[in-house]
């Protein structure tokens, strides 16, 4: 087997850093690029992973599912009866004749992949007890209340001569906005003042996870079940009997279904959806195969991520000419300076598009386009859509060159590569650029870092423009007569207004916040909640991890050499220090508390997890492991002192048996865990 390079290794982790970064966007905040490119990340990870073997640790992004709930939800959270899971993806009939061939079956079941929020029902009697969001496939939030009212999900199930109530049903399905209903909800949601949605996909995510239930009856939520999980009291023969089964109790199913007994019946209907992805009732991004017969799926069984018995194939992005009115450019809160082109609104993909992103100067140019030029746009139910190329044969002769800015739009500092050979191009006034500051604060009131709700992008902007920040190191000691210089903390007699009172109680709770959430609030390139947790787990406070080596942090399970660099680096800057200073002072968390630290019953010691736990997810089981002192391999080695063994287990439990090593079930790690090596004697 071929062992990775440096450089080799140095592009996984960058890799698998950009890949957990846009995952938690998408399914915790919002997207920063398209699906397709995030597909092509993830593909490139894939390959990199299937040439050196040994980079596929159990924590790799390729074999997770969906995200982490965020830590600061306001949710519960709640543990699925069973793990629910992601789909590989084809993305070519080759592909596609390939997988039928590995997987042959009597008959497959063909459905639209909706292009929706994952949501877990569970009834009991017949009653809905639950509804969850996915999460990371165990663990997902409790949004019951939003989910009832929804008009497709029943309260109680209809009981039916053929099809008697189940004592247990675990429904599976995706909640979506119709095509024709998105542009009625986003007319509403700007005469309350809000901003419209991208597309349908975010609108549906935003609404599910509102706390007004008011609010949610206005955004014409659906839903379409497409699996089951846990049951008690009912079994069919095959996914097409119980869907059978579900429509008879009332569930809504997709009426776009077609069961088919051959492959070429399935690359029909995937050629057919090709040309007719306009006709659904929801946006579609690709058509799911699926074994039909639920014995031959317990066979096939699953990878750690996704079921072997039915894949995606993933339809190329659509795609629309308008014309390029101008391009302009904004600030990132990296510094980054991003080309957008202003476009004449067009429909395309179930929404209207009017700006896309032309990502940098390099790529404006590799594109061809002219200001005045029709382009050609493509958008699969991106939050962002992209410029692919000019029309040329369009061109009157009045199309102008696009000209990089030489200074900043925002602060007008002179812009330049952050190293040679770099295609984006920054502003280095990294501290007071309005842009970057405004977009640093966003960032920290995010849902994923401080999760301060009384902080929007308009306030953000408002607290630099109004001189009140200069930066964020004075952002916990904000006074009452500090806001009182602003416009949006304001009523029109100059008094601090409701949202004023709630930001300076959201300050006030966001100092007791993880150390973990105070290190990503930083903004330190390429550490975000993984690292951070990582970091914050083995220091135990941030100076004591200040005071470390790159190559001490490097060492650090989840960090890695780049991240590590990058991490000493950002505190070798005076302001960034200040910023740690001024917010130590102000009270935020600097270090966790040592009462609340487990006994160290795993001190020198080394564990691999391979296959799922049921009683814990990846993250928590790899925290469970280094909160006592051990270190959470993904590799087995001569070195391993332990090989905890679960669901699926992989190639690492014959390793681990081929060296002689210990191999544990879950009962006898959960023992190794409260009372150390010593208790399994």
């Amino acid at each position: 087997m071929t062992e990775p390079s440096d450089a080799v290794f140095k592009q996984w982790e960058e890799l698998s850093a950009d890949i957990r970064h846009h995952r938690e966007l998408y399914y915790n905040q919002s997207p920063q690029i398209s699906d397709a490119d995030f597909d092509a990340l993830f593909r490139k990870l894939q390959e990199l992973e299937a040439e050196y073997p040994s980079l596929q640790t159990p924590d790799s992004p390729t074999l997770e599912v969906g995200a982490p709930v965020a830590m600061q939800s306001s949710f519960a959270n709640v543990e699925h009866l069973e793990r629910m899971m992601s789909l590989d993806n084809v993305f070519s009939e080759d592909e596609m004749r390939d997988w039928l061939q590995r997987t042959p079956a009597k008959a497959y079941l063909c459905e639209l992949k909706i292009d929706g929020l994952s949501l877990d029902l569970v009834y009991r009697d017949g009653t809905l007890e639950r509804a969850a969001t996915r999460g990371d496939g165990r663990v997902g939030e409790d949004v019951t209340e939003n989910a009832k009212v929804i008009a497709d999900i029943p309260h109680t199930l209809q009981a039916s001569e053929e099809y008697p109530i189940p004592a247990l049903l675990e429904v599976r399905g995706e909640v979506f906005i119709a095509v024709e209903d998105f542009g009625l909800v986003n007319e509403q949601r700007q005469l309350e003042g809000g901003k419209p949605f991208a597309n349908p996909r975010n609108a549906a995510a935003g609404s599910l996870r509102q706390h007004d239930v008011e609010s949610v009856k206005k955004r014409r939520l659906r839903m379409i079940c497409h699996g089951i999980g846990a049951r008690e009291g009912f079994e069919a023969e095959s996914q097409h009997d119980a869907y059978a089964a579900m429509a008879a109790w009332g569930l809504p199913v997709s009426a776009y279904t077609k069961r088919v007994t051959s492959s070429e019946a399935v690359l029909e209907q995937v050629r057919y959806w090709a040309q007719h992805r306009g006709d659904a009732l929801h946006e579609m991004d690709g058509l799911v195969v699926k074994v039909d017969d639920l014995a031959a799926q317990r066979q096939l069984g699953a990878t750690s991520r996704a079921p072997r018995w039915a894949i995606a194939y993933k339809y190329p992005p659509e795609e629309a000419v308008t014309r390029l009115n101008d391009i302009q450019c904004g600030v990132g809160r990296t510094g980054r300076v991003t080309p957008f082109a202003m476009l004449e609104p067009v429909f395309v993909s179930g929404s209207t598009v009017s700006m896309a992103t032309l990502h940098n100067q390099t790529e404006v140019k590799r594109k061809g386009v002219l200001i005045g030029d029709h382009v050609v746009v493509r958008k699969a139910g991106e939050i962002i859509p992209e410029i692919l190329g000019p029309v040329v044969e369009k061109r009157d002769g009045s199309e102008e060159e696009f000209v990089f800015p030489e200074h900043c739009p925002s602060c007008g500092t002179t812009l330049a590569p952050q190293k040679e050979g770099d295609a984006d191009w920054r502003c280095p006034n990294r501290r007071s650029c309005p842009a970057q500051l405004s977009a640093r604060l966003t960032y920290i009131a995010s849902r994923a870092v401080f999760d301060i709700e009384a902080l929007g992008e308009k306030a953000a902007q408002d607290l630099v423009r109004s001189g009140v920040l200069l930066d964020e190191a004075r952002l916990f000691s904000l006074t009452r007569e500090d806001l009182e210089r602003t416009d949006i903390y304001t009523k029109k007699n100059g008094a601090l207004n409701a949202s004023g009172e709630k930001l300076l109680a959201n300050l006030a709770s966001a100092k007791q916040a993880d150390l973990w959430r105070v290190i990503v609030a930083l903004s330190i390139r390429h550490v975000g909640p993984t690292a951070a947790r990582a970091i914050a787990g083995k220091y135990r406070s941030l100076q004591a991890a200040c005071e470390a080596s790159v190559e001490e942090l490097a060492q650090v399970e989840g960090v890695g050499h780049v991240i590590a660099q990058s991490f000493h680096e950002w505190f070798a800057v005076d302001w960034h220090r200040a910023i740690v200073q001024h917010w130590a002072q102000d009270g935020v968390t600097m270090e966790e508390s040592s009462e609340d630290l487990p006994p160290q019953t795993l001190e020198g010691l080394t564990v691999v997890v391979t296959g799922g736990l049921e009683g814990f997810t990846r993250d928590s089981v790899k925290e469970a492991i280094l909160t006592r002192g051990g270190k959470a391999s993904g590799s087995v080695s001569k070195k391993t002192n332990f090989v905890v063994v679960g669901a699926n287990a992989g190639s690492k439990e014959q390793k681990a048996r081929d060296l002689g090593l210990r191999i544990l079930n879950e009962e006898e790690f959960l023992v190794l865990l409260e009372h150390g090596p010593d208790a399994l004697s």
